[in-house]
């Protein structure tokens, strides 16, 4: 009489009898998040864009780290390990975060910037905005430049 012992062989050959599909709904899933991913990169959240991004990221490395590295499956002091690996990284992370968002934007003393009459970008004046007493309107009848005067947007030659 043949005894048949059940082994982990056993337990591992019915393990996957219909994982191809659980694969592909992962598969799927993580498909779906890069999607979400790049389609998130496109909005403006604010300070709440890195906040944003590192929660996709872990959804997705969490799916990758259950099914594809088998941890929904293995010991649970594994899943421990990798959700406390989780916590001390996402400490981690919040900390510098705080660190960053608290410094205060220092210039040094011997900064060398752009200087008294240099025109940047964001200090161009925009539609709409009043127009200072004695200066002409955009687009006046004769209101060009004087002869030999550099445009506004020229910085000043070094001294």
């Amino acid at each position: 009489m043949a005894t048949h012992t059940h082994s982990q062989a056993d337990d591992h050959a019915h393990d996957h009898d219909g994982a191809w599909k659980l694969y592909a709904l992962v598969l799927v899933a993580l498909l779906i998040l890069t999607a979400v991913t790049v389609f998130a990169a496109g909005f403006d959240f604010g300070s709440g864009n890195v906040v944003v991004a590192i929660l996709i990221a872990t959804t997705k490395a969490s799916l990758v780290a259950l099914f594809f590295m088998h941890l929904r499956n293995d010991k649970p002091i594994n899943a421990i390990i990798f959700l406390s690996s989780l916590l001390f990284l996402a400490i981690l992370l919040i900390t510098c975060l705080t660190d960053v968002l608290s410094r205060i934007d220092v210039k040094p003393a011997n900064w060398k910037g752009p200087g008294p009459g240099v025109i940047r970008p964001g200090d161009l004046p925009k539609e709409g905005d009043p127009v200072p007493a004695g200066a002409p309107a955009a687009g006046a009848a004769g209101a060009s430049a004087p002869a030999g005067a550099a445009p506004a947007t020229t910085p000043p030659p070094p001294h």
